[in-house]
């Protein structure tokens, strides 16, 4: 029997887009009884507001998802975790593919327990027959994760952390120039749980008596802002 998905590409590479749109045509041409409804968004409130729309429409069957994608304009989606678990929040049913340039292992760590996501592919090793065989996995037994993540996760060690939505919005607030005295009335958290909440990240990113410039540095060169 027939079945049509409907997908939503979320990337701001046309080039990424381009190749997965390209594998989903594949895919179609190789089986006549698949085929895709395409949309794509290239931030994170176009985006939403596609994944909105589409809870009045048909739905969301998949999902391409990258991580670091331009914020929402009121700060509360500020990257494609963000994105992804408010997708799991209100299409429980929603295949989700994640594909990130990022391959620190504290990076994936997080993504995958925040968002656990159906497909996990590392951008650098992306190739058409890849995102082909991920794209059937997904739709059919997931989950898919490319050979690159697979290595990166038996590397992982106890040390790993996942930093919760809560920690990722402190940091991009602090990159953004926001001041602490500012952050309770955005967090809606004491300075004194913000200050504990630093004090804890800069442990976990080793800038343990340093500034919060520093910390800045660190969380974005491991992708979290």
């Amino acid at each position: 029997m027939a079945r049509t998905y409907n997908v939503l590409i979320v990337d701001d590479h046309p080039l990424i887009i381009k190749a997965y749109d390209s594998a989903l045509q594949h895919i179609s041409k190789q089986d006549p009884n698949v085929n895709f409804n395409i949309e794509t968004a290239r931030d994170c409130d176009s985006a939403y507001q596609k994944i909105t729309e589409s809870q009045i429409n048909d739905g969301i069957d998949l999902v391409f998802l990258d991580i670091k994608l331009p914020p929402s304009k009121d700060g509360k989606i500020i990257s494609g975790e963000d994105l992804g678990l408010k997708i799991r929040e209100e299409i429980d049913t929603v295949k989700i593919i994640i594909s990130t340039m990022f391959d620190d292992n504290n990076r994936l760590h997080s993504i995958l327990k925040n968002v656990n996501p159906d497909g996990f592919l590392i951008k650098s090793e992306l190739t058409p027959d890849i995102l082909t065989d991920a794209i059937t996995t997904v739709l059919t037994s997931p989950p898919y994760y490319s050979k690159p993540v697979l290595k990166l996760l038996r590397k992982m060690s106890t040390t790993n952390f996942v930093l919760d939505s809560i920690d990722r919005k402190l940091l991009f607030e602090l990159s953004r120039g926001t001041k602490m005295k500012e952050l309770p009335n955005i967090l809606l958290l004491s300075i004194a749980a913000l200050e504990r909440r630093k004090r804890i990240l800069k442990e976990l990113f080793n800038v343990v008596g340093k500034g919060d410039r520093a910390l800045i540095d660190a969380a974005e060169e491991k992708g979290f802002i």
